[in-house]
């Protein structure tokens, strides 16, 4: 058990502690960009939202699965499992919505000739909070049933296998209300995932093009790598393709684990590694982008 909280503490200062950092330094940065900055974009806004929502992710899986066997354990009661559960599936819906707003929003900017979808475009940051706060919304309620059915484990309770982590478990429900919610959560992951698809093959299929035109200059290379725009485009594609890898090897990985039910060390430790994956990678995704962007107005 020391060797096992050992690993956890080295896995928690390597993994969720640079994701923590690198997702404060961009809600921290687009802030400070919002609040004193003159030229105010929508982007500012929603990757505000986006650093949010994986701070949160980050803190609860720790909450969750690593500082109650050091520090919290007597703490965790009932009111708090709810709270830790409710904000980390509350946290991983806005991400997939906002990852989901940040691409079509950058594949409507590059390609301005998607008429249908440039209507819907926010022009200033402003209007990005309609979107921001519908998506707060649509996500308290298809995560409002963790609030009733989860409970902390007692010991009264101990024997029953928890789904949320060894303190936290769900309560049995409905047939009726489990499927409404599970239905909700696949309905609202299908269709933002498909606009994301979408969004990320349209801003693919734009910057061959792009290529395509430019291939016979000298400098072509040069334009294409430097140009905030391209930087912007090519760092959002990055961003999807993250989401999309560890979003459905987690699920992959879920469903055989719950097939198969195997829950040894080797096979919690690669869950812990896919869960926090995208909430940890993304912040250094956009820092390398603004360097490179820097470095190009710094350049001309």
């Amino acid at each position: 058990m020391i060797w096992n909280n050992l690993l956890w503490i080295v896995m928690f200062l390597s993994l969720y502690g640079p994701g923590i950092m690198g997702n404060i330094f961009i809600f921290v940065k687009h802030v400070h960009t919002l609040v004193t900055g003159t030229e105010r974009k929508p982007t500012d806004l929603i990757l505000i939202q986006l650093a949010f929502s994986n701070i949160t992710i980050i803190c609860t899986l720790e909450l969750k699965d690593i500082a109650t066997d050091f520090y919290f354990r007597k703490f965790l009661g009932k009111i708090d499992c709810r709270l830790v559960v409710f904000l980390g599936r509350l946290a991983r819906g806005l991400s997939i919505c906002t990852t989901c707003l940040l691409s079509m929003v950058q594949a409507v900017t590059i390609n301005p000739r998607i008429t249908l979808w440039r209507k819907l475009k926010p022009q200033t940051a402003g209007q990005v909070l309609p979107y921001l706060f519908l998506f707060w919304i649509f996500n308290s309620l298809i995560s409002s049933n963790l609030l009733h059915y989860i409970t902390a484990v007692t010991n009264v309770n101990r024997s029953v296998v928890g789904t949320y982590g060894r303190y936290c478990y769900m309560l049995p429900s409905s047939p009726r209300v489990r499927w409404l919610f599970i239905s909700l959560m696949a309905l609202r992951d299908v269709v933002f995932q498909s606009l994301m698809g979408w969004s990320s093959a349209s801003m693919a299929v734009h910057l061959y093009k792009h290529h395509k035109r430019v291939s016979y200059l000298h400098s072509s290379k040069c334009v294409n790598n430097s140009s905030p725009e391209i930087r912007a485009t090519l760092s959002t594609l990055i961003l999807m393709t993250c989401f999309l890898f560890f979003y459905w090897a987690d699920f992959l990985f879920s469903c055989y684990t719950g097939f198969t039910g195997e829950h040894d060390y080797i096979i919690s430790a690669i869950k812990s590694f896919l869960e926090p994956g995208y909430a940890v990678l993304s912040p250094f995704v956009l820092i390398s982008r603004d360097v490179h962007v820097a470095k190009f107005w710094n350049i001309h």
